[in-house]
């Protein structure tokens, strides 16, 4: 049988998908064993004991300044601004997209607009946020939205055109309005492409997120990893970033199953 039309069964499905995760564990922990025993205070390659004590001071321990346990307080300051920020993105990106895909008159202006707008570098405009925003919320906020909504409104602008000309000229003719059809008919197929496309941007969202968490922030996942770099607490930061690709995976997990439960037509027609 050729290589291209074997498929692995469910128990080598698993392994294949473990085994990449355990070679790359394999080899952190053999070199940072190897660093550990030239040089028992070296700091680039924790083994787990530290950082399973660095996660137990963080997460589990009261700091002695707040009283607050820190790496739940930086999680959930961090997932408030990226929730907002996904959000006003993804109502904004279908808005813009529904409209310019749909809608001549609308898409002749904003096609061009849009395309130029996801073409800016966020993080080169970061300074510029913070003089118009200021240091607070907003400003952290707003980049996210800069940074996905362009996208979003062109991936979706392209999928409103997909939709088939005569399904819009049947709706017309059973007498649907414009704004019948924007709801009705254009709506539902663009929603589901909607996940997709947020799903697709949540690594940006992040990035997005962190940088500006670095540079102006009191709290939150990226100010704890940028705070802590100074005195070189890899057993902080590497647990930091583990946890925010745990969050990131969690969190494009839901929207798959979102995606599955609220539109089954549409997972089956892509299979």
């Amino acid at each position: 049988m050729r290589l291209i039309n074997r498929q692995p069964d469910r128990a080598g499905r698993l392994l294949l998908v473990l085994l990449p995760f355990a070679l790359l564990l394999f080899a952190y922990f053999t070199g940072s064993a190897a660093r550990l025993s030239e040089n028992p205070t070296d700091k680039l390659l924790p083994s787990a004991a530290q950082m399973a004590s660095a996660v137990e001071r963080l997460a589990f321990t009261e700091d002695k300044r707040s009283g607050e346990y820190l790496l739940w307080q930086d999680t959930a300051a961090s997932l408030g601004r990226l929730a907002l920020g996904i959000g006003i993105a993804a109502l904004l990106g279908l808005s813009l997209g529904m409209l310019a895909g749909t809608l001549p008159l609308f898409g002749t202006p904003l096609s061009p607009l849009l395309t130029v707008l996801s073409m800016v570098p966020p993080l080169a405009i970061l300074p510029v946020l913070f003089i118009v925003f200021g240091l607070g919320e907003l400003s952290k906020v707003v980049l996210i939205v800069i940074g996905i909504a362009p996208a979003i409104a062109r991936d979706l602008e392209q999928r409103a055109r997909e939709i088939p000309r005569e399904l819009l000229i049947k709706a017309q003719t059973l007498g649907a309005n414009t704004w019948t059809l924007l709801l009705r008919v254009v709506l539902p197929q663009l929603l589901p492409r909607l996940i997709i496309s947020l799903r697709l941007s949540l690594g940006a969202a992040w990035l997005f997120l962190i940088a500006a968490e670095a540079i102006a922030s009191t709290d939150g996942l990226g100010y704890r990893i940028f705070l802590v770099r100074r005195y070189l607490a890899m057993d902080v930061i590497l647990p930091y970033v583990v946890w925010i690709t745990v969050l990131a995976w969690l969190m494009d997990l839901g929207l798959r199953l979102l995606s599955r439960r609220a539109f089954p037509w549409y997972e089956g027609a892509r299979a």
